[in-house]
């Protein structure tokens, strides 16, 4: 049965594998500069943990992989009610047949076990596999989103830091995180808005 444990679980490795990959992607994005000159560098960093635990269309995601957790665990939880009813059937049984239906019976039950946690582990797996697909197209949209925004606002350098950064000290004024988020959030509810009117006007 998918207890609420492995719920848990599956979203803490899919968004804890989405920052450390999201930091080493980022990295440091450079920008090309534009004199030979020596000048002071325009610099900002990126709390990285921050950007995903508060952008809009990770949390969709994450949520739509929930309830696709709880739909696929109730079909399991089925069979899983189904195989406990057997075995307490089995035990109130097993010394009115006698030996030879008790051991046929329970080796019976003992392969119903193993495939019930084989199945589990594979919902599991494919759980994980299908959100971290998503979650890794994700960081590369925002590395590009970064990347242009670098550019455009003529910085030399951005850094992501995060649980596996390497920047152990900056100052505030150079963070940008909250400007980053509000910008990419901004526009995944303008993409979500164009997508809702045109679904509307196909109707």
């Amino acid at each position: 049965m998918l207890t609420f444990e492995n719920q848990k679980l599956i979203y803490q490795i899919i968004m804890k594998k989405t920052v450390i990959l999201f930091v080493f992607a980022l990295a440091i994005v450079s920008c090309n500069k534009t004199t030979t000159e020596t000048k002071e560098f325009k610099t900002a960093y990126i709390d990285t943990s921050k950007l995903m635990e508060e952008s809009i269309e990770a949390k969709d995601i994450e949520a739509k992989y929930k309830e696709k957790s709880k739909v696929m665990g109730s079909q399991l939880e089925a069979e899983v009610n189904k195989f406990k009813s057997e075995a307490a059937s089995f035990k109130d049984n097993a010394q009115k047949n006698g030996e030879a239906w008790a051991q046929q019976k329970g080796t019976e039950l003992q392969k119903k076990e193993q495939q019930l946690n084989y199945a589990q582990q594979a919902m599991l797996q494919q759980l994980q596999q299908e959100s971290g697909v998503e979650m890794d197209s994700l960081v590369k949209k925002y590395r590009k989103i970064i990347k242009d925004y670098g550019k455009e606002k003529g910085y030399e350098y951005i850094y992501g830091t995060g649980e596996s950064a390497s920047i152990l000290y900056a100052k505030d004024s150079y963070d940008i995180s909250k400007e980053i988020i509000k910008m990419i959030n901004d526009k995944y509810k303008s993409t979500d808005k164009k997508e809702e009117t045109s679904k509307a006007e196909n109707k």
